[in-house]
């Protein structure tokens, strides 16, 4: 579903993304983990084409995405609240999203129902602006929006961050269902090993742009990324 071939980011001189060769295949949950400034979102940015590579390139179902935008209508993402609508309601949002992906509003609503625990009252009928909401709950948000429609791909940059510890016991559920449900491939990046490790059955280690392991998920991974981590 995704490849990335002779894939780099340069700044300046300073590379801060080497992917030689990258594929994740249709249906994986697929997580990348690394400290600060390994080259996650970057490599997040260049799949969603917000950048541009150095070198090589990215393909997205057989697309390559910076050559065209046919991946659009079966990619979603949530990188950080600059893909919220500030202005916006979180209800006139997600009808905005939703058109995009071809459904009416009695579609959303009906949608939005199965995520009631998650919004714990807290978004909806609150006639609140998006950019008026906790980050925690433009997270929420977000996520919600990003897997209106049954997408493809899901990409969820730093998904737990900033969530409470019972919604990120939820949000881990429905990542952990999305695949077994549907055919969606969806790649996470996080800095909380033990999530990710509960929901991703791959996980891809960056160090300063560089891939230094990919595992494939069992019993051992959490302790050999936090024995990795902890060197």
């Amino acid at each position: 579903m995704i490849k990335a071939t002779e894939l780099s980011k340069k700044y300046g001189g300073n590379t801060v993304l080497n992917i030689p060769s990258l594929e994740v295949p249709k249906g994986q949950t697929f997580g990348l983990v690394g400290n600060n400034g390994a080259g996650k979102t970057t490599f997040f940015n260049l799949l969603l084409d917000l950048i541009k590579p150095t070198t090589g390139t990215i393909i997205n179902n057989e697309i390559q995405v910076n050559k065209s935008e046919d991946w659009k209508p079966f990619t979603a993402a949530f990188i950080d609240e600059s893909f919220l609508i500030g202005y916006l309601t979180p209800e006139e949002y997600f009808y905005f999203i939703g058109e995009l992906r071809g459904m009416n509003k009695a579609d959303i609503d009906t949608f939005l129902a199965q995520f009631e625990e998650i919004f714990n009252d807290e978004i909806l009928g609150k006639k609140k602006y998006l950019r008026d909401l906790s980050k925690g709950n433009q997270k929420k948000a977000g996520i919600v929006a990003a897997l209106i429609g049954n997408p493809e791909v899901i990409i969820l940059d730093e998904p737990f961050a900033n969530l409470d510890p019972t919604t990120q016991i939820r949000l881990k559920k429905i990542l952990s269902d999305l695949t077994k449900d549907s055919k969606s491939t969806v790649l996470i990046s996080s800095h909380d090993l033990g999530h990710v490790t509960e929901v991703c059955e791959r996980i891809v280690v960056l160090d300063k742009g560089d891939i230094v392991k990919d595992l494939k998920t069992s019993e051992e991974t959490l302790k050999e990324l936090e024995s990795y981590f902890s060197v």
